[in-house]
């Protein structure tokens, strides 16, 4: 089901970088996550909800546009 927050995401694996990009149109870089991390928010029922609990309050992130 897509989401209704998330539009897509990218890993960058060798930075540790999760690159969110918003159904708004907003794309946030999270830094120092963790691959796992990442794996269980592509296969997480609702990408929104994971982001909210799982990296938003744990993780630095740089507004990219």
């Amino acid at each position: 089901m897509p989401s209704s927050v998330v539009a897509s995401m990218k890993y960058d694996a060798a930075h540790h970088t999760l690159r969110i990009f918003y159904v708004s149109g907003n794309v946030y870089d999270y830094k120092n996550v963790p691959e796992d991390v990442y794996e269980q928010m592509k296969t997480a029922s609702s990408k929104g909800t994971f982001l909210n609990q799982n990296i938003k309050k744990r993780f630095k992130f740089k507004k990219v546009s």
